[in-house]
């Protein structure tokens, strides 16, 4: 039980007050970026053949870069935080202003859109892994450490 206890509760030798939880949880979640994603996206580049639709290049790039950057990740996970905080308003944001016109409207089942909708909707993984009040200390309030 002391176990238990110990992943839930704050870390201050070694993670800042964070909980080993959301250390383990965003760990889980950048090994889960550099799997998927880079295997998608990373596949889809070097198997892409003609000229680029420059939107369509820009977005496979974006989520490349974010399969190498989640190498980092899983090293340093508190020092990557603002990626993450970037895949959560990017998916929120989608989700509100594609998914959810498109659902109220009975138009998402069937259209281009419902795959990645249900892929978007995974956002609550990093909402969950997200360690919310080191995160707005750290880089909302820019409060630094005391030692």
């Amino acid at each position: 039980m002391a176990q238990m206890k110990n992943i839930f509760g704050p870390d201050y030798e070694h993670w800042e007050g964070v909980p080993k939880i959301n250390i383990y949880l965003l760990r889980l979640l950048f090994i889960l970026m550099l799997i998927f994603l880079g295997k998608d996206s990373w596949t889809y580049i070097f198997t892409h053949k003609g000229i680029w639709n420059p939107m369509d290049a820009m977005a496979w790039c974006i989520w490349a870069s974010y399969s190498v950057l989640s190498i980092l990740g899983i090293i340093h996970p508190l020092k990557m935080l603002p990626i993450v905080m970037l895949e959560i308003l990017y998916k929120v944001i989608w989700l509100i202003l594609v998914a959810y016109p498109l659902w109220s409207s009975n138009q998402l089942a069937g259209s281009p859109a419902e795959r990645m909708t249900y892929s978007f909707l995974l956002v609550v993984l990093p909402i969950l892994a997200m360690p919310w009040r080191y995160f707005f200390k750290k880089y909302v309030l820019m409060e630094k450490r005391s030692n």
